[in-house]
């Protein structure tokens, strides 16, 4: 009977030269580099489930181009519908919660829950596709499409370049809101952007990797560059490394162990989590 062999570096090797294994590694280091910048607006705004609902819509808007083009012959691009769906989302969190008499957290919760069953049912309703709806709800980015990567690159470095360039103005407006307004910032509008640019750079990223390691991206990075530093200007640079490393060092998780690719992902952010934990401890609050 033969063994069940284990991969080898020798198998990654080659499978890296025939094409198979570079993009996806290359689309995790980029998402997490993107995500892992991002999450520490995130994170420090403590509106940590925007991005688990926002990536929740960017699945149903995937799921709802698969369905139009099956039941009504309308072949639509499933990043456009993710951006869409995550762009239509990110105007309800636009709204001051006070005029829909609600929370913001009871608003996420809403969307979440809305978007989480319409994501599962629509995709009951397209077997064809049943396999690709279930790697974006629950990560499984084995492999990843050239035009994925590109996209992923292209609207993440985007993104990356407007918070650098808009860097005061933005941390000014999100921090300091009222400061802002008497310095004559539009608060209202630096924050809608700010969302914006988070939806964009989620929903792409939900398109290629999948929902789950999409939100560990644009949380746990984040979280373990704050356990390292207080200082802004060096969590940014160290969440965005320490996503990049979960998303490479995650797909090499999932291959040597043969694990679920997107949990890997989240996993391994969840272990760099855990590593910087302690740093806090010794540095204090």
């Amino acid at each position: 009977m033969d063994e069940h062999l284990s991969p080898t570096w020798e198998d990654f090797a080659a499978g890296w030269e025939l094409g198979i294994y570079g993009d996806p590694v290359f689309c995790g280091v980029v998402a997490g580099l993107g995500l892992g910048y991002l999450g520490v607006f995130v994170v420090l705004r403590r509106m940590v489930f925007v991005t688990a609902a926002v990536s929740q819509a960017a699945g149903l808007g995937v799921a709802l181009t698969f369905y139009v083009d099956i039941h009504f012959a309308m072949d639509i691009d499933p990043a456009l519908g993710a951006v869409a769906l995550a762009l239509a989302v990110t105007a309800v969190f636009a709204v001051p919660p006070d005029r829909l008499r609600l929370s913001r957290e009871g608003i996420l919760g809403l969307v979440y829950i809305a978007c989480w069953a319409g994501a599962v049912l629509v995709g009951d309703r397209i077997a064809q596709e049943a396999h690709e709806i279930s790697a974006i709800l629950f990560g499984s980015a084995v492999l990843v499409r050239p035009e994925d990567l590109m996209l992923v690159t292209v609207v993440g470095g985007g993104v990356l370049l407007v918070y650098v360039a808009g860097h005061r103005g933005l941390v000014f407006a999100a921090f300091d809101r009222e400061s802002a307004r008497v310095q004559g910032l539009p608060v209202r509008a630096l924050d809608l952007l700010s969302w914006i640019l988070v939806a964009l750079a989620v929903s792409v990223t939900t398109r290629a990797l999948g929902v789950l390691p999409v939100f560990a991206f644009a949380v746990l990075p984040a979280m373990a560059a704050l356990m390292l530093s207080n200082r802004l200007r060096w969590v940014l640079p160290i969440a965005a490394v320490l996503g990049a490393v979960a998303g490479g060092a995650g797909y090499l998780f999932a291959f040597f162990l043969e694990l679920p690719v997107g949990a890997s992902q989240a996993i391994v952010a969840f272990l760099l989590f855990l590593a910087c934990s302690p740093a806090r401890l010794v540095r204090g609050p």
